[in-house]
């Protein structure tokens, strides 16, 4: 019934990843590795693992996660066969041994409850696998916009990779392409689930790892990212704004401006007024105007104060 599906590209800590699947308690699985055409051969580790369970493994002649992941998911998730669930597995993400048994265990209430989108517990680990941010749980039961608000406002953390999902949907609705993929989970969790809720497994877990090579730890692509804020607030804002209350627009708005203040345009500005006046009403566009002059004075205090500091150290050399 579950097709773990694991686009390939790092070899780094794919060893462990293999690993939390041979430790599974319960195999009723197929893995699927879909290579996006890496110049780290995996097929040792692949050998190492041979009847730990069964699994598919295809490499794909051209790199398409370079330009786009969710594509490069999609052409992964083709590779399937007969499964009616999905899980998108990170090659470098760790799965605790119960998961599969403990999907299984819950198929009964998942069923009755027409749940499209199960997600599990979480766990964030570093490089060296050190937990670094210990197990987060959630509400058994939570739709879409109360997650994505909680989310925004930093009550909880999410991924792809602790997720799974009702495979006639993700084949129906598909992930959306947004700029690295970055809020195209969080986007999917809400198309696919609604009108239902999303069912959570907290007595399993994912470990998630954040290291230089993942893009959550890579903060060069921080702009990118940002710019991806700002179009997925604009699919929310376009598509869904009447399954938002007023309350869950605000927080939508205050992750949008950190987003704003980290790529500053009169363009993003425009965008910004524009949304605080239609979403919630002049007065939200009057407040978002003085926060931001008080931000920049701010900036400005500080470079006063880094220009007094470095004028004191030079008037020190002079005198001496």
């Amino acid at each position: 019934m579950i097709a773990i599906v694991i686009p390939y590209y790092k070899l780094q800590f794919f060893d462990e990843t293999l690993q939390s699947l041979k430790n599974q308690t319960d195999k009723r699985f197929k893995v699927y590795i879909g290579n996006d055409s890496s110049p780290e051969d995996p097929q040792f580790l692949l050998d190492k693992f041979k009847g730990a369970f069964e699994y598919n493994y295809h490499i794909f002649d051209s790199n398409l996660g370079g330009t786009s992941l969710v594509k490069q998911w999609h052409r992964c998730i083709a590779l399937t066969e007969t499964e009616d669930w999905i899980m998108i597995l990170g090659d470098d993400d760790v799965l605790s041994d119960n998961v599969v048994e403990l999907f299984y265990k819950n198929q009964k209430e998942i069923q009755e409850k027409n749940i499209n989108v199960v997600r599990l517990a979480t766990k964030v680990i570093n490089e060296k696998g050190e937990v670094f941010l210990d197990k987060f749980t959630h509400p058994v039961l939570e739709n879409a916009q109360d997650f994505l608000t909680r989310k925004f406002s930093k009550k909880t953390r999410s991924s792809l990779s602790e997720h799974l999902f009702k495979k006639e949907i993700v084949e129906h609705k598909k992930f959306k392409d947004l700029n690295l993929a970055w809020h195209s989970d969080d986007l999917a969790i809400l198309e696919f689930s609604t009108p239902n809720f999303i069912y959570s497994i907290n007595d399993a877990h994912l470990s998630i790892r954040v290291s230089s090579l993942s893009i959550t730890g890579d903060s060069s692509t921080n702009d990118l990212k940002n710019w991806a804020t700002f179009e997925f607030c604009e699919i929310l804002f376009s598509k869904y704004t009447a399954s938002f209350t007023k309350g869950q627009k605000k927080v939508i708005l205050q992750k949008l401006e950190v987003a704003f203040l980290n790529i500053p345009s009169f363009a993003t500005y425009k965008t910004m007024i524009a949304y605080h006046v239609k979403q919630i009403g002049f007065i939200s566009a009057i407040k978002f105007q003085f926060r931001l002059i008080k931000y920049k004075i701010i900036l400005i205090l500080k470079k006063l104060k880094i220009f007094a500091a470095v004028y004191a150290v030079y008037a020190k050399i002079v005198k001496k």
